[in-house]
């Protein structure tokens, strides 16, 4: 089961996953990432604090979108990943192509 919050702070969005991202859910992730990015926000914060697992589909959702964040300038920083979600991300390189952080201000250092 996903939940996903999204709460407008300021100059920037944080967008907060609990519970799993697997194939039954990604879309719903795709979903409010299009919406994002359709509104025009230029800095999305992903948090995951309260993620337990994501999916070859969960994260290739993030990976669909990294050429359009780059052409239209948002910035996207994940921060709060649990260890062996970690794992998924670095596993697979991606920690090399998104940007994650630790804390949730190292995340806002990251935009500011």
């Amino acid at each position: 089961m996903l939940k996903i919050e999204k709460n407008i702070e300021n100059d920037h969005s944080v967008l907060s996953l609990i519970g799993e991202i697997d194939a039954s859910n990604s879309v719903e992730l795709d979903e409010v990432i299009l919406e994002m990015v359709q509104g025009g926000v230029c800095n999305i914060l992903v948090d995951c604090s309260m993620l337990e697992y994501i999916s070859s589909a969960g994260l290739g959702v993030f990976m669909s979108y990294l050429e359009e964040f780059q052409e239209k300038q948002i910035t996207l920083v994940i921060f709060g990943l649990k260890e062996k979600v970690f794992q998924v991300f670095n596993i697979l390189g991606l920690d090399q192509l998104i940007k994650i952080r630790d804390t949730k201000q190292d995340a806002l250092d990251e935009i500011l």
